[in-house]
């Protein structure tokens, strides 16, 4: 039994339910967390008594030795420690998380409990808060977002185990599984997250759970199997809302041990409360009721107006580029006047159905967590195994009743999931939404017996083992955690490009990017209106607990504002323009408000400076 992965599963649907039953009680705060905690470790100690669980693996040491002298484990060991360093090193840089998923946890603790929060910014409420849940704990007691980072070094390294438990379960030879388990944790959408605060590690984890939890239940009749996977995939969903569709290999999977639910249906009652509580149901039924969308959808973008073949052809496309172009790709330039030339009926419909227009297609000049996929180095060797692995050996294992059949089911059932969230998606980041589902479809490309020979190739593990370099040169030059000392180099040098320049300055200044505005706030105020949409508010109320932040909407007059303590206000002039119609003098007027100082912030490399304005009402 993986007794790390069910202690994970299961602590983080605890915390899960704890948000929400704490939010319930108006306890949302470091006094309901630290009884919380008690009673978790009483309740972990309790189980540990009654099962005799090993919670901490036994050190052996020479065994440890021995695994990490081969090859494939010594370097992803080297790996996660480059990954890990970066995260002691560096602030969490991750936009979404300082732009809504810490913020949101910061509004919901300021008040003792979840609540909907007055925005313009839809995603602070609409978005799925599993992760959130699993960091309030740490904001709550530590007041700091520096360890948060510290949930997806956990999660990743489960992987490898999971990785291989579950292709191995699905068809996959043993010695093949044994390699890929090691090289699939190398692709950029999991190892550039594990130093940071994303969500789609965290939530990949979890799908790989659940799917072998509900493969091993079919084989143990365990019912802590059944809980836990259940648990895992509720998990999943509760990450993020495009992992909803792997319900289906999760269904498929555990399909032929329902019957275990019956012979004990008081547990199984209060399991699946807990199933409840841990899913995306919470704020699917909140956004029904705040905003009459399930989904949030409607809040945020509107109704897509193409055709789901219109999205397949085009994540298809879109999954391929973010996949398979280079790691460092300096023809950037080219490619964005190769997309300006398309014809004017193509643009004006990718304008009008994907979330940045033609510029969903942009490639980056180096890939970053918050547009990595599986990339370049585990997709090509993908593609040279599967070719060579057809062409050495053309025997394929015969299906043999329906326990084969239903493995091959639950095999292809993920590529159904994917298939579907590409009919639906108009995401930019689509290969980096889609982390969640890599891992889930790859045994369907290597259960063919010709990858059990292939990876005793000497060719083979030469190209495999190239893959960990060029993963681990991307960590050194990450500009979000970059594992050299860029400052001084960038000083010292002087033909390095501007763009390089600005790009390694923007990510060295994001997690506290509001630190001039707050400079020259008065220390009184304890506060601050917020006129903002997409932008990393975190910063502004460091140090955690020091000050309040209310978002300033359209309909808010001066009376409003007044009545919640607001006395000065910082806003983008965009965002008052865009969302507010109304000029900077015009509505200075309307507040009877004058502005204090103009303020030029640098958070997106891509836009450049945008002006800020502290502004006083009178």
């Amino acid at each position: 039994m993986p007794t790390a992965v069910v202690i994970w599963v299961w602590c983080c649907a605890y915390l899960n339910c704890a948000g929400w039953t704490l939010s319930a009680l108006h306890e949302l705060n470091a006094a309901g967390y630290t009884a919380t905690l008690l009673a978790g470790f009483a309740a972990l100690y309790i189980w540990r008594r009654q099962t005799s669980e090993q919670i901490l693996p036994h050190l052996a040491w020479r065994k440890y030795c021995r695994r990490f002298r081969r090859p494939f484990p010594l370097a992803f060991l080297v790996l996660t420690a480059m990954a890990f360093l970066g995260g002691v090193i560096y602030a969490p840089t991750n936009y979404d998380a300082l732009a809504y998923r810490v913020p949101r946890v910061l509004h919901w603790l300021a008040t003792d409990q979840w609540h909907w929060i007055h925005a313009v910014f839809p995603r602070v409420n609409t978005r799925a808060c599993g992760i959130e849940w699993v960091s309030a704990p740490f904001i709550a007691l530590l007041k700091t977002d520096r360890w948060l980072f510290l949930i997806n070094v956990v999660s990743f390294l489960l992987m490898p185990g999971l990785v291989f438990s579950v292709f191995t379960r699905l068809g996959v030879r043993r010695r093949a599984a044994w390699h890929w388990m090691w090289v699939v944790p190398t692709g950029y959408c999991y190892l550039l997250q594990v130093g940071s605060i994303g969500s789609d590690l965290f939530g990949a984890v979890f799908a790989l759970a659940s799917v072998d939890f509900a493969l091993r239940t079919k084989q143990t009749h365990s019912a802590r199997d059944l809980f836990t996977s259940a648990l895992a995939v509720a998990l999943t969903t509760a990450a993020k809302t495009p992992n909803l569709p792997l319900l289906l290999p999760w269904a498929v999977a555990i399909l032929p041990s329902l019957g275990l639910v019956k012979r004990r249906p008081w547990r199984t009652a209060l399991v699946g409360i807990m199933v409840l509580m841990a899913s995306f149901l919470p704020t699917a039924i909140l956004n029904l009721h705040y905003c009459g969308d399930w989904s949030g959808w409607r809040l945020e973008a509107g109704t897509p107006k193409s055709s789901p073949a219109f999205f397949a052809v085009v994540n298809t496309g879109l999954i391929s580029l973010q996949n398979l172009v280079p790691p460092v790709f300096p023809l950037d330039g080219r490619w964005h006047d190769l997309l300006s030339s398309l014809p004017g009926g193509w643009r004006e419909q990718m304008d009008r159905s994907l979330e940045n227009g033609v510029g969903t297609f942009d490639l980056p000049q180096l890939q970053m967590e918050e547009n990595a996929g599986l990339g370049f180095g585990v997709c090509f060797l993908l593609i040279i195994s599967v070719v060579a692995a057809r062409l050495g050996s053309s025997s394929r294992a015969a299906l043999a009743g329906s326990a084969a059949r239903w493995q091959t089911l639950v095999r292809w059932s993920p590529l159904v999931s994917l298939l579907f969230l590409m009919t639906q998606s108009n995401a930019t980041a689509v290969g980096r939404e889609i982390t969640p589902y890599y891992a889930l479809v790859l045994p369907s490309l290597l259960a063919a017996t010709g990858h059990e020979w292939l990876v005793c190739r000497r060719w083979w593990r030469m190209a495999a083992l190239a893959v960990f370099p060029i993963a681990a040169a991307l960590l050194i030059v990450s500009p979000a955690r970059p594992l050299f000392p860029v400052q001084t180099v960038l000083a010292k040098a002087s033909n390095v490009p501007a763009r390089v320049r600005e790009v390694y300055s923007v990510y060295h200044e994001r997690n506290d990017a509001f630190a001039p505005a707050r400079a020259v706030l008065p220390p009184e105020v304890k506060v601050l209106g917020l006129i903002t949409y997409d932008d990393p508010e975190t910063s502004l109320w460091r140090p955690f607990g020091s000050r309040h932040i209310e978002h300033v909407c359209p309909q808010d007059t001066a009376a409003d504002l007044k009545a919640k303590g607001i006395e000065y206000v910082l806003l983008r002039k965009e965002a008052l323009e865009s969302f507010f119609k109304c000029p900077l003098a015009d509505w200075l007027r309307q507040m009877n408000a004058q502005v204090v100082q103009r303020i030029p912030l640098n958070m997106r490399a891509s836009r450049g400076p945008l002006d800020w304005y502290l502004v006083k009402l009178n």
